[in-house]
C-alpha cells in the first residue's frame, strides 16, 4: 500500500510518499500545474492520497486525484483521533490538524506542544485526554526577514542560516543575530509558560525552518521534520474508505 500525503503551504509544495508506515520518498513540488501532478503520480502511483492544503491550490488535483484512488482532503470534518476543542473549528488550519494527529499517534495521553516553523510559526497544544485546544500563532523567520526589509527604508534583505554571531559586526549579521536568536527566546519563553503550567509536557519541533532553530533553544525538545507527514499518514488511515 503506498500513501502519498501532499503538504501545501504557504511557502512551499510538499509531498512525502509512504509504503505501508515509511516515507520512501520526500520531496518539495515545483509547482501545482497540471504537469507536475501527471509527474507525481506517474513516479508515485499511490494506492490512496491524503492533502492538507492551506492555500488556493489548484482544483484539478483534487478531481484527478479522486478519480486515480482513494482521496481525502483534511479539513475540520475529518476523522480525528482528537476532539477540537476550539472556537471555530472550520477555520483550523489543515496543517495544524495533522499536527495534532501526529502528537496524538505517537506520544498518546500526554500534554503535548508542537511547533510548527512555517511561514508562520504555530504552537499547537494537545492535552493527554485528545483534546485540541489551539495554541498561538506568530509570524515565522522569513515573514520577520521581509518586513525588516520591505518596511524599513535602508536594511537589505538578508537569507536565513544558522551561523551567525551573537553580537552582529554589520548591518546582516545584526539582522541575523536579533531574528534568529529573538525567535529562539520566544518558543524558549514560549515553551516556559506551558511548562510551568502543565506536567509531563512532550514539546516537538518540526517544520521547514527546525534545522535553523532546533541547536539554539535551551528547552528540551523532539525534533521531527516530518512530523506533519506523519500525521497525515495516521490520518489516512482513520479515514481509509472501509
Amino acid at each position: 500500500m503506498k500513501t502519498l500525503c501532499l503538504d501545501f503551504g504557504n511557502t512551499r509544495l510538499k509531498y512525502a510518499l509512504f509504503e505501508q508506515d515509511q516515507i520512501i520518498r520526500a520531496e518539495n513540488l515545483r509547482d501545482d500545474s497540471a504537469d507536475t501532478l501527471d509527474e507525481l503520480l506517474s513516479q508515485c502511483q499511490p494506492d490512496r492520497t491524503i492533502l492538507s492544503s492551506v492555500i488556493r491550490h489548484n482544483p484539478l488535483w483534487e478531481e484527478r486525484l479522486a478519480a486515480h484512488g482513494s482521496f481525502h482532503r483534511l479539513c475540520h470534518l475529518t476523522r480525528m483521533p482528537f476532539t477540537l476543542a476550539v472556537g471555530k473549528p472550520e477555520t483550523m488550519g489543515a496543517d495544524r490538524l495533522a499536527l495534532a494527529a501526529a502528537a496524538v499517534r505517537f506520544f498518546p495521553q500526554r500534554n503535548n506542544l508542537v511547533i510548527g516553523l512555517g511561514t508562520a510559526i504555530t504552537y499547537n497544544f494537545i492535552n493527554p485526554y485528545h483534546q485540541f485546544l489551539g495554541g498561538g500563532i506568530s509570524p515565522g523567520m522569513e515573514i520577520r526577514f521581509r518586513s525588516l526589509h520591505e518596511q524599513t527604508a535602508l536594511l537589505p534583505w538578508v537569507e536565513k542560516e544558522w551561523n551567525f554571531p551573537l553580537i552582529g559586526y554589520d548591518t546582516r549579521t545584526n539582522i541575523l543575530s536579533g531574528v534568529m536568536l529573538g525567535i529562539a527566546g520566544e518558543i524558549d519563553g514560549i515553551i516556559q509558560r506551558y511548562t510551568d503550567r502543565y506536567a509531563d509536557l512532550q514539546v516537538v519541533l518540526t517544520g521547514g525552518d527546525n534545522g535553523y532553530l532546533a541547536g539554539l533553544l535551551k528547552s528540551r525538545i523532539f525534533a521531527d521534520s516530518d512530523f506533519l507527514f506523519k500525521g497525515l499518514y495516521a490520518l489516512s488511515e482513520i479515514n481509509e474508505p472501509s
